[in-house]
C-alpha cells in the first residue's frame, strides 16, 4: 500500500492539513474494495482527485474510469447518456447508443453533482447499485453491468432528502464509505504552500519570473476566507501572474484581486430549523393573512350586531371584551364612552382603525330599541338606468352631437348609433 505522501506526489496534491490526510487515508483504505463512496465537500475543494485515487489503486486499474458531471447534462437526455438508448427511442435517436454505466463495465464511473440527478434518474441509479441491472431508454431488456461508483456532491444531502429532492435510500447506497475534503479556510497552513505551486506553474507556463509576496501579504492571503476554495486561489495566482509587472506582491496590490476583502464577516446569518408549521410559499402566507381578515371582519360583524340589539354599550363590552381585544388589541375596560346624543367606542386607533361612532335618537320612550333608526334603502339603480343616463347626458352636453358625445363617453359611433337605436332615444 503507498503511503499518504507518494500518493500526493503522484496525483499533485499539495498540503498537509490534518483533515486533508484522513480524507486521502480512506480513499487508500477502500481502493481494492467495491465499496460505493461518496465524497462531500464545498465547491471548488479537489473532490475530482479523491476518486482517481480510489481508482488507481483498485482492481479495476486497467479498466475505464468515465467522470460524469451530473449537472451539466439536461434533464431530458441524462437517462440516455448514463443507460444509453435504443434505435426510435425519442425524436433523434437515429441509432442505438451504449450508456456510460455500459461502457464503464468493468472500471468506475465518477458521478460528480449527484445531487442535481432528476428523482426518476435516481431510482435507476438505486437499481444498479442493488443488483448491477440497468434497461436502456426505450428497451424492455434488462442488462449487467459491473461498475465501481464513486460519487461527489457539493449539496447538503440531508436538506435535499427533507425537502424530497434526494431519495434517503439512494443516499445511504451511494455513502457507504463518505469521505469530506475540508474547505480551504480550514487548511490556512496550506494556502502559502498551494499559491507557490500554482505561481511556479504559471511562471513557466507564461515564460516569466515567478511571483513573490511580502510577508504581510503573505498573512493577509492566509487570513482571507476563499469561498472559492482551491480554485479560486488558482485563479488569483493567474491573474497576478499575468497582470502585475513588478514580481514582489505588497498586501495592498494582492487586495485588489481578493474580493470583500477587509470586510467584516459579521452578522452571519445561521439557518434556524423551521418547524412543520412554518408556511412553505409566499402564496400560503398570503391565503393565511386573508384568512385572519376574513375572521376579524366577521367578529367585528357579530360585535356591532350585539351593540346594535343590546343597546347597552357597558353591557356589550363587558360580555365581549376578550374579543374586543382581539380585534382591536385593547387591554382595559374603558372601551366605550358615552355623551348625549352618541355613543363613542374609544378604542386605540390600529392600522388605520377609526373609532366606530353610532349615532343615537334620544330616548323617548323608554324603549331600549329606539335608538336605532330605521336603515332607509339606498336608491339603486339598475345598469340599463345608468347606461341609458349617461348617454343621454352625453347627448344633450354635445348638443344631438354623436361623433363628440361616443368620443366622451369612450365608444365608437357605430356602438353609439346602435344603443340610441336600442333606447330609442
Amino acid at each position: 500500500m503507498e503511503s499518504i505522501q507518494a500518493i500526493k506526489q503522484r496525483f499533485g496534491i499539495i498540503g498537509n492539513d490534518v483533515k486533508l490526510n484522513r480524507a486521502i487515508e480512506k480513499a487508500i483504505q477502500v481502493a481494492p474494495t467495491d465499496i460505493s463512496v461518496l465524497v462531500t465537500g464545498e465547491s471548488g475543494t479537489g473532490k475530482e482527485a479523491i476518486p482517481k485515487i480510489i481508482h488507481a489503486l483498485s482492481h479495476r486499474k486497467h479498466g475505464k474510469f468515465i467522470a460524469v458531471n451530473c449537472g451539466a447534462i439536461p434533464e431530458g437526455t441524462i437517462d440516455s447518456e448514463l443507460f444509453g438508448h435504443e434505435k426510435g427511442a425519442f425524436t433523434g435517436a437515429t441509432s442505438t447508443r451504449s450508456g456510460y454505466f455500459e461502457e464503464a463495465n468493468g472500471g468506475t464511473i465518477f458521478l460528480d453533482e449527484v445531487g442535481e440527478l432528476p428523482l426518476t434518474t435516481q431510482v435507476r441509479l438505486l437499481r444498479v447499485l442493488e443488483n448491477g441491472e440497468f434497461i436502456k431508454v426505450g428497451s424492455s431488456k434488462v442488462q449487467k453491468t459491473d461498475v465501481r461508483i464513486v460519487a461527489a456532491t457539493n449539496v447538503q444531502m440531508f436538506k435535499a432528502i427533507k425537502k424530497g429532492k434526494f431519495r434517503e435510500d439512494l443516499y445511504y447506497r451511494l455513502s457507504t464509505v463518505e469521505i469530506f475534503l475540508p474547505p480551504l479556510r480550514e487548511r490556512k497552513d496550506d494556502v502559502h504552500l498551494l499559491f507557490r505551486k500554482f505561481a511556479s506553474d504559471f511562471a513557466l507556463k507564461y515564460k516569466m519570473p515567478t511571483i513573490r509576496l511580502t510577508d504581510e501579504a503573505i498573512q493577509l492571503l492566509c487570513n482571507y476566507r476563499w469561498s472559492g476554495n482551491v480554485r479560486q486561489l488558482r485563479n488569483v495566482a493567474e491573474q497576478i501572474s499575468v497582470l502585475e509587472q513588478e514580481r514582489i506582491i505588497p498586501p495592498h496590490v494582492l487586495a485588489n484581486y481578493l474580493p470583500n476583502v477587509g470586510r467584516s464577516n459579521l452578522p452571519a446569518v445561521i439557518e434556524s430549523p423551521k418547524s412543520d408549521s412554518d408556511f412553505n410559499s409566499e402564496r400560503e402566507i398570503l391565503y393565511k393573512v386573508l384568512f385572519d381578515m376574513k375572521n376579524d371582519l366577521n367578529d367585528l360583524k357579530k360585535l356591532t350586531l350585539e351593540l346594535m340589539q343590546s343597546g347597552n354599550a357597558q353591557k356589550v363590552q363587558k360580555e365581549h371584551q376578550g374579543l374586543i381585544q382581539k380585534i382591536y388589541g385593547h387591554d382595559d375596560a374603558t372601551g366605550f364612552k358615552q355623551e348625549r346624543n352618541q355613543e363613542v367606542y374609544d378604542v386605540p386607533q390600529r392600522s388605520g382603525i377609526q373609532p366606530t361612532i353610532v349615532t343615537a335618537v334620544p330616548d323617548t320612550n323608554d324603549d331600549k330599541y329606539a335608538f336605532a333608526e330605521e336603515i332607509q334603502e339606498e336608491e339603486t339603480l339598475s345598469l340599463h338606468d345608468k347606461e341609458l343616463e349617461l348617454i343621454k347626458k352625453a347627448l344633450e352636453r354635445n348638443r344631438g352631437r354623436r361623433k363628440a358625445a361616443a368620443k366622451e363617453l369612450g365608444i365608437s359611433e357605430r356602438t353609439l348609433y346602435r344603443k340610441i337605436k336600442q333606447f330609442d332615444l
